[in-house]
Formats: C-alpha cells, structure tokens, sequence
C-alpha cells in the first residue's frame, strides 16, 4: 500500500499498513462526505454537526488514546495521516476532532487518578467499563462518550487578555462545600457553545493553575458565539463565560498542577496541525498543478511556462520537506523520544508552508483564485487562523530560539 497523494520522495514504506489504510479511508470520507458540503458550511458559518458521530463510529475521536479507554489506540502517525485528510477537507472540520482528541479527551485521560486506573483498568480492558478520568464515575460518563461522538467537549485556556501569556489568566476556583466556585471567562473557544463539558483551566486560591471538567449546563455558564469571523467560519468559536460556577470535587483533574497541564494539552493539539497543515499544502498544489496544466495562454498550457513552474516546484520542495518533518516528528513521538520543541517546529514550519502556498496557488489561478468554484480563498482565510492559534509563529520561534541558545527572549 502506498500514501495517497503527493510522495515524492516514495515514503510510503516508513508509514505502517495500518498507518495507510486509515489515511486512505479518512481520504475517502472527505471526499464523500466533507467536500460536497463544506462550501455552504464556511458560506454560512455552521459546523456539520451530523459529521459529528461518523467521527465516534469510525474511531476519529481520540484515536491515538488506548482502546481499552473506548478509543482506536492507533499511532501517533495514524492521527496525523487524519489530520491531514480531514484538514484537506477544512481546517474547521480538523479542529473539532483536534480539540475534542487533544484538548478535552487528552487531559481526562493523562491527568486521571493513577491509583483509580490500576483499580479498575482490568474491568475497562474486559469492556465491562469504558472510560478514563479522575474517578471512575467520570470515566464512565466522559470518555467513552467523548470518544463516540455522544458528546462534545471544550478546552478553556485563552482568555480576553492572556493568549500567548496564559500564566496570567484570571479565571479562578475558590473551595466551597462540596467542591469549587468558578468564576471568569475565556475567548476563541472552539466548540464552546454546542459542548456538553468543558475542561478548564483556572487559578486556585493559592494562585497554582488546575483543570477543572465544567458542564456547560451548570447555573451561571454561558458560551455567546464570537461572530464576525472571515476565518474557520465552519467552525463553532465562543466565549465561556463563569459567573459563581458550581464545578463538584470530583471534576477536579486529580493529577496536575501549574502550566504543564495546558501547555501538555496543547502540545498535543499542535502535533495535529502540523499534519494538518499538510493536507491545507497537498490540496492546493494539487488544485494550482491541475489548473495550470488545463489553463491555455498563448497557444499553450501555463504549467509551459517558467515561472508557473517556479512556483509549482518552490510548493513541491517545501511539501515534501514538510512531510519529512512531520514523519520524523511523529516517529519520535511513538517511540517517546519527543521533544516539545520538535512539536514547535512541525507546527511553525508546516503552517508557513500551508500559508505561502495558498499565495502561490492564488496567484496560479489568477482571477479564477478568488471565486468559489476553487478552495484557494476558504483554505487562505483558515490557515490566518492555524498560523495564530495554539501559539503563534512567534513564539514558536522564540521557544526553537531558547532552545537552541538557552537563553529565554520572553518570560
């Protein structure tokens, strides 16, 4: 079996059969079921929401926790292959499955009871429970219906003035009776207002960071739709808002404490954009190769012409860069050997290369880039996003800066 679209460099042999298939079957979903639809989607600014439990069904969601938790428990290589073919499709698509995988299943999973596991996990191995988190009620009641589609999850992090300086936040959980007061908001929540559960992240009274599970039913929640957006607009974005949030004890995550735990979170959520951002590069190289060999000005096709096949070769050099990195990224990450730099780099380099070939392809199509019947101009306003969240550029720069000079440019 061989990947699917560009291979230039024949790397199909480093990637597993299994890795293959689930990178042919995600391309054959998007292909019948996210671009037939996408185009009204982003036109209206709706998410697919029906999509939604075909994710649960074909195992999309958290696929590379383990399977006794009720998740595929493939490589962290077969998630990014997902990545890739579901952001061919829309970035918006990718980031619901990012967000529900990494930013909501990955913290319930990692920051769980370690006691509590070894307790139960030969119950959840058997099937007679499903499910992962602090207690094993919530276990049962979160993860394996996060992991089914059954229900959707947030991550709270950013807020209105803390984006890329999070240790600031102001949210904050006080001790009550029972449990916790949660009090605060955050911004540019993806799946904020059609979420069942949030996880969070607020300062206790010792001003230490700690996550919390809030369900976005509890008195005092609300999460208003930011609209406005020329940007993942088939993508839900809201803000969270806590005004004196009951959040009970139990839905404190048991195991973390400090910024790790988001920053871990995250970590997680920019190893899947950096594939992503592959799928955003294939797809319009793929759409600008295919005009330009159809396109005819003076007596030929442009794809004759040198500096179409500058710009064609400069997307195709980048591409297969691109993908080496994230190969060798994922590698690293399957065999435990990762560093968080190394996810710096996937994502800074990839989107940059995602971001420049939308440019390129645009220029290709001429006029003809601008219009709907090509996804250059819906592909160019989502990576503005992707090149902005879950760290910027910069800062993923200055993160390779101090690791390479060990010394910080930012606190």
């Amino acid at each position: 079996m061989k990947l699917i679209g560009l291979d230039y460099l024949g790397i199909s042999e480093f990637f597993s059969d299994e890795e293959l298939l689930v990178q042919k079957s995600c391309r054959e979903f998007v292909d019948n079921e996210i671009l037939p639809i996408i185009d009204e989607h982003f036109k209206n600014g709706t998410f697919p929401k029906d999509l939604i439990k075909k994710f649960g069904e074909l195992g999309y969601l958290g696929m590379n926790l383990p399977e006794e938790y009720g998740c595929a428990g493939l490589s962290n290589i077969a998630y990014g292959l997902l990545c890739q073919e579901l952001e061919r499709g829309d970035s918006g698509v990718r980031s619901f499955v990012s967000v529900q995988g990494s930013l909501v299943m990955y913290p319930i999973y990692a920051y769980g009871d370690e006691e509590q596991r070894k307790k139960w996990l030969p119950q959840l191995a058997s099937g007679e429970l499903i499910g992962c988190f602090g207690t094993e009620k919530q276990k049962e009641n979160y993860l394996t219906k996060l992991s089914k589609g059954e229900i959707i999850g947030a991550f709270g992090l950013t807020e209105p003035n803390f984006g890329s300086n999070p240790s600031g936040m102001l949210t904050n959980i006080k001790k009550t009776d029972g449990g916790y007061i949660l009090n605060g908001s955050k911004m540019w929540i993806t799946n904020g207002s059609i979420a069942d559960i949030s996880v969070v992240w607020a300062k206790d009274e010792d001003g230490v960071i700690r996550g919390v599970v809030v369900d976005n039913k509890a008195d005092g929640f609300s999460a208003p739709l930011q609209k406005g957006k020329w940007s993942l607009r088939a993508s839900i974005t809201s803000e969270l808002v806590f005004e004196n949030v009951f959040v009970p004890e139990e839905n404190l995550l048991p195991n973390i404490k400090g910024l790790k735990g988001p920053l871990g979170c995250l970590n997680q959520a920019r190893f899947g954009i950096g594939w992503g951002a592959l799928g955003v590069s294939m797809e319009l190289l793929d759409v600008a190769l295919q005009y330009s060999k159809q396109r005819v000005m003076f007596d030929k096709p442009i794809a004759g012409f040198q500096m179409i096949q500058d710009k064609l070769v400069w997307m195709l050099n980048e591409i297969t860069k691109a993908q080496l990195l994230a190969l060798h990224v994922g590698r690293n990450k399957d065999d435990g050997s990762l560093k968080h730099q190394q996810v710096s780099m996937i994502k800074r380099n990839n989107v940059w290369c995602a971001r420049e070939c939308a440019k390129l392809a645009r220029e290709i199509l001429g006029a003809n880039g601008i219009t709907e019947d090509y996804p250059i101009m819906r592909h160019m306003m989502n990576i503005e996003s992707v090149y902005t969240y879950e760290g910027t550029n910069e800062m993923h720069t200055l993160i390779l800066g101090q690791d390479l000079t060990d010394i910080p440019a930012f606190k």
